[in-house]
């Protein structure tokens, strides 16, 4: 008797599977930007294992706190702006005040959500045009993307750039990183494992059959390619 289907077990609702790990969460739950204006200060800098880049809690004018994504080059005791037309690393603006040319960081998507866009180590976007109702962002990936402009955003790069390119080493290493944005890691193919346990399995090592699956197919062969359009090699 083999073991059950990926997304079998994910439907169970084990353990594995969860929205989020039991251990290694976040400990800073919140990082956005915050709708608040005037200046407030750098107390400290910090590693969270949620985020790739480096984490920086701030101290408001109010005495209050939050937490934020660092950008390169900030340090303890720095001043950042919220609304206001300083052009410091860190700040927040609205991108109708931002000029073009200037790398910026934590986007937002719609006025007053908090920073959906740019928040990887080491990404940062430009500002390329503007009209009277649009802003239109150049982003990491080369796409371009209208945005409101009253949507703010960081003035500055992620830190943590580069990060990626030190070497692993270890699969030890990778499991943890992997647990710490919920990913099931590693992830076997089908073909590799053995005919109780897929239906691609077998020493042949390759699927052996079609891989069209119907939308009604039970849960034990609901692999590959489930109530899709066409099949075949498309004409040119």
């Amino acid at each position: 008797m083999g073991k059950k289907l990926r997304q079998q077990r994910r439907g169970k609702g084990s353990n594995l599977y969860t929205k989020l790990p039991g251990t290694f969460t976040t400990s800073v739950s919140y990082v956005k930007e915050p709708s608040f204006k005037g200046n407030a200060e750098v107390m400290r800098l910090m590693n969270d294992t949620g985020h790739t880049s480096p984490v920086m809690e701030v101290a408001y004018d109010d005495f209050s706190r939050s937490y934020m994504l660092a950008p390169e080059g900030i340090a303890v005791g720095a001043r950042i702006h919220f609304g206001t037309d300083s052009y410091s690393i860190g700040s927040v603006m609205r991108l109708a005040d931002i000029p073009e040319g200037i790398p910026i960081f934590n986007i937002e998507s719609v006025p007053g959500d908090g920073g959906k866009y740019v928040r990887a180590a080491g990404a940062y976007a430009y500002i390329t045009s503007r009209t009277d109702s649009t802003v239109t962002v150049l982003m990491p990936s080369k796409a371009m993307v209208t945005i409101d402009p009253a949507c703010r955003a960081q003035l500055g790069i992620v830190a943590g750039g580069g990060m990626s390119d030190q070497p692993i080493v270890k699969a030890g290493k990778n499991h943890y990183i992997m647990h710490t944005i919920n990913r099931t890691w590693p992830r076997n193919r089908g073909v590799k494992m053995n005919p109780v346990d897929h239906p691609f399995g077998g020493k042949q090592h390759h699927k052996g059959k079609s891989s069209m699956t119907s939308r009604n197919a039970p849960p034990g062969r609901k692999v590959g390619h489930i109530a899709a359009r066409r099949t075949g090699r498309r004409k040119r």
